[in-house]
């Protein structure tokens, strides 16, 4: 049985992109790939082109003309796995800071559990990051009690990016709105979720910061995220999300 799609966003993975798109088809369960590449100068595309020969019916790629942000890449894909048949649709790095072993415990949560969106959480069972600065822990930790204080939610990792929607979650939600591009845009789906009322349920993972590859991370994408949260409440109060 196919467990879903996994959508990975990528610009400059060349590093990584082999080795995680092996270790998610050495899984027991039956995962597809799709990765959304930003046109990387570094032959990232080529490279999943030359391992489609390989995985010619679980491998996919999605080839954008230039870098256009975290939230487009996943917008993208989004739609694109909707025009298809998959149930379970997931978001998941490049570059291994999320286990891909991890896929099957999110699955779970939404196949088996009640969730309609399974979060890959650092925070619910303590703090389980590896290898951050505890500057970066700070500022991701305190990011999401502030969202919980402005939004009311009560997820311990709003900003996460290692996630599984049901396929029925994604379509009720109308992906033509997202307006954020960076971390905000993790907040904003999120957020939508838990506007319409689903059940959201957060598994724990341990995080692991890359070892290969440049961050994306940028002081821009932090303003995004604090300043975007506030713009979300204030939609949803005016009944305008």
């Amino acid at each position: 049985m196919n467990c879903g799609v996994v959508i990975i966003p990528t610009y400059n993975e060349i590093e990584n992109i082999e080795s995680i798109v092996r270790a998610v088809f050495s899984l027991q369960k039956s995962f597809h790939v799709l990765i959304i590449d930003d046109n990387s100068p570094d032959q990232t595309a080529a490279k999943v082109l030359e391992l489609q020969h390989e995985f010619p019916e679980q491998l996919f790629l999605e080839k954008r003309e230039k870098k256009s942000g975290l939230g487009t890449a996943y917008v993208h894909g989004f739609k694109w796995a909707l025009k298809r048949d998959y149930e379970f649709i997931y978001e998941m790095d490049a570059d291994f800071s999320h286990n891909p072993n991890d896929l099957e415990r999110l699955y779970a949560a939404c196949h088996f559990d009640t969730a309609d969106v399974a979060i890959g959480s650092r925070y619910v069972t303590g703090v389980n990051v590896v290898n951050w600065p505890l500057s970066r822990v700070l500022l991701s930790y305190f990011a999401s009690v502030y969202v919980r204080m402005i939004t009311g939610m009560k997820i311990m990792d709003a900003t996460a990016g290692f996630i599984c929607y049901k396929r029925h979650a994604l379509e009720r939600i109308n992906l033509d709105k997202i307006k954020f591009i960076g971390y905000a845009f993790q907040i904003e789906m999120k957020y939508r979720s838990f506007s319409k009322g689903f059940v959201i349920q957060e598994v724990p993972v341990i995080f692991t910061d890359r070892t290969k590859g440049q961050s994306k991370m940028s002081g821009s994408i932090i303003k995004e995220a604090v300043f975007g949260v506030l713009s979300l409440r204030i939609k949803k109060f005016f009944n305008r999300l």
